[in-house]
């Protein structure tokens, strides 16, 4: 490869960045950084900053970091660069430090700085910084608006409509920022107001359609997201894979004779798309098509343990515990969901050979899983049905102890659930 100056260069690092060949990148950076007085550029960092952050190269971005170090204060986008980076690798602290820092802080900088608490799920301090920008642009704006969907509150509808209302019309043309809008408005639960600006909006691209129906099926409105669907002329993958979990809350022969439909007339290469295989598995076992479901599961090559999951859950769902422990023993390194559906079919059967499978996955379980109330809960309920009440008062009162240390609700109201059930069967 020839490369002929440092704009072509950066060129070259931004074309392999787009096709998210990020080594290639880093490999073009350092070759560069070898010769004989090299000119770095600002584009040339930000697309080395880019490439290590997305493949979370600590050690690279790092080493970039103090190349240029004294260029940071005088160069936004090289500073911005740099609070992503450390933001994606998760150290906050790097990020937050860069930021108090600097001087002069241009709409960039702020976007790194709410672009990153967003990611590391902190989205109330992406908030409270948009608060102080005086000339939000649209991506901050749209950032604002991600954030506000994360938490899904009411207080964070009004902020979300109380700024809507005050940006810029020229704003309302940039679809992206409409699609986060919309996205807020129906994860905070204010349907009617998103299905009116739905409407009115002239040009709709597929993200607008993917988030209605996505607040739909969230707002137990399935039936509006299969309604939805039949408007578009060409669905993508997911939107396709949303259509497969409106079927699937539906659970009927009208959903079913949709999911077949639709499944038979996709692209074959949205099957090699193991997320959308597994709404499809899930759509079929929750309308009772078992036969189908598993035809499909077991002429799929690559399996991944949420597909696992979908067909345990229907196996449990259409009364056939012992097929989904069947399917459990085939699972190499079983995740917490998994080993929760295990513990409802053991309590589906409440026999003497699921108690034993319920003792010996348990022991063999990580004990961080025994943190996680709905699996602490369904090993609970396992053993109760399987006649081991001596076992599960042991269980009760290690729960006993972790809920009055719990802040969370969630711990004290299980708690107090699995008192009285305790009550009822010992």
């Amino acid at each position: 490869m020839t490369i002929s100056s440092v704009t072509d260069l950066g060129s070259q690092m931004k074309l392999f960045n787009d096709r998210k060949e990020f080594t290639k990148a880093l490999e073009l950076f350092d070759k560069y950084k070898e010769t004989n007085n090299p000119i770095f550029s600002s584009f040339m960092i930000t697309q080395a900053l880019k490439a290590s952050a997305n493949i979370r190269d600590f050690e690279r971005g790092s080493t970039i970091h103090r190349l240029i170090s004294s260029r940071i204060k005088d160069d936004p986008y090289i500073l911005a660069s740099l609070i992503h980076f450390y933001m994606q690798c998760g150290n906050l602290t790097c990020a937050q430090s860069l930021f108090d820092t600097a001087s002069n802080k241009a709409l960039p900088i702020y976007g790194a700085m709410m672009k990153g608490y967003i990611k590391n799920n902190i989205p109330n301090k992406a908030i409270d910084l948009f608060n102080e920008i005086k000339n939000p642009d649209a991506i901050i704006i749209i950032l604002l608006l991600n954030a506000c969907s994360l938490l899904g509150t009411n207080e964070v509808l009004n902020l979300a409509k109380k700024v809507s209302s005050q940006i810029p019309k020229s704003f309302y043309s940039n679809l992206r920022l409409l699609t986060s809008l919309l996205d807020v408005l129906m994860k905070c639960g204010d349907v009617t107001y998103a299905q009116l600006l739905f409407d009115r909006t002239e040009k709709k691209i597929l993200p607008m359609y993917g988030v209605m129906m996505k607040g739909y099926i969230k707002n137990n409105m399935a039936n509006k997201a299969i309604d939805l669907f039949h408007n578009i002329k060409d669905p993508d993958e997911i939107i396709i894979n949303l259509l497969f979990n409106a079927c699937a809350e539906l659970g009927n022969d009208e959903a079913l004779n949709l999911t077949k439909q639709i499944s038979l007339k996709m692209s074959k290469l949205f099957y090699l798309n193991l997320r959308l295989l597994t709404s499809l598995l899930d759509a079929l076992m929750k309308c009772g098509d078992v036969e189908c479901a598993q035809l499909l599961f077991n002429r799929s090559e690559k399996k991944i343990l949420p597909m696992y999951g979908a067909m345990m859950k229907g196996y449990i769902k259409n009364n056939m515990a012992n097929k989904a422990i069947l399917l459990f023993n085939e699972i190499k390194n079983p995740d917490e969901i998994v080993t929760n559906l295990l513990f409802n079919a053991c309590a589906e059967l409440g026999n003497d050979e699921a108690l034993n499978l319920t003792k010996k996955v348990s022991s063999n379980m990580p004990n961080s899983f025994y943190s996680n109330y709905r699996i602490s809960t369904s090993l609970f309920d396992a053993l109760i049905k399987c006649g081991d009440c001596s076992m599960a008062e042991i269980l009760f009162s290690k729960m006993e102890k972790s809920s009055k240390n719990s802040s969370t609700l969630s711990g004290l109201l299980i708690y107090s659930h699995l008192k009285i059930y305790l009550q009822i069967y010992y």
